[in-house]
């Protein structure tokens, strides 16, 4: 019996819409990563971007639980010495809400050229208003 393994002109790839409004940040984050990965597919293959495009809208609602949006801490450094920057998580959400998303399902994909190729497919938006009706995605509950 042979393995199968998909072939880059057999992927079909579809586009989906999450309202991000009243949704846990991290239980979200690993189902979409696992939608940009095509885990959820017959014919997903390891070594292969199989996953579909995901479009995320109200991203300045999301939920966290616990004391995250003051304890949640994102770090950047700007390369002088001294420069380490932080951020909490209310911080972020109140600057660019679509940062603690991307952040987080980055965390979640593969580290290398495959993983930059899932992350291009996932657009975020702070507010319910996007610019991709013309693919008709198609709502996903998560």
């Amino acid at each position: 019996m042979k393995t199968y393994t998909a072939r880059p002109s057999e992927i079909q790839r579809e586009w989906f819409i999450v309202d991000a409004e009243n949704k846990t940040l991290g239980r979200m984050a690993t189902q979409i990563a696992t939608i940009l990965q095509g885990k959820h597919k017959p014919v997903y293959t390891q070594s292969l971007d199989t996953g579909d495009h995901v479009v995320i809208v109200n991203a300045e609602k999301i939920r966290v639980t616990g004391n995250k949006k003051a304890d949640k801490n994102y770090y950047r450094h700007t390369g002088y010495p001294g420069g380490l920057k932080v951020q909490n998580l209310e911080e972020v959400l109140v600057k660019r809400p679509e940062f603690a998303i991307e952040h987080a399902v980055k965390g979640m994909l593969p580290k290398g050229r495959l993983g930059r190729a899932m992350i291009k497919k996932m657009k975020v938006y702070a507010g319910p208003e996007h610019p991709h009706s013309a693919q008709m995605p198609r709502p996903l509950e998560v």
